[in-house]
C-alpha cells in the first residue's frame, strides 16, 4: 500500500543528510510525500536507515490518526 524510498545527499562538509519518499495509491490516485529531515549522519547507510525508519513511523501515525477520527 506504501512504497518508502530513503534519500540521502552527501553535504559539502562531509555529512548525509536525508529525506523519505512516502508514496500511496495508483495511476491517477497516487500521492508522493516527501518529508525532509534535519539530522545529519556520518555515513549514508545511517542516514538512509533513519529515513526509513521515520517513514515507517509516518505511515503508523497516519494509521492511527485515520482509525481515531
Amino acid at each position: 500500500k506504501y512504497l518508502i524510498s530513503p534519500l540521502t545527499r552527501l553535504l559539502a562538509d562531509g555529512w548525509f543528510a536525508c529525506s523519505v519518499s512516502i508514496r500511496s495509491g495508483s495511476g491517477q490516485g497516487t500521492t508522493d510525500r516527501v518529508v525532509s529531515l534535519t539530522r545529519l549522519f556520518r555515513d549514508r547507510f545511517a542516514a538512509a536507515a533513519y529515513a526509513r525508519a521515520e517513514g515507517m513511523r509516518w505511515i503508523d501515525s497516519s494509521y492511527r490518526s485515520a482509525i481515531a477520527h
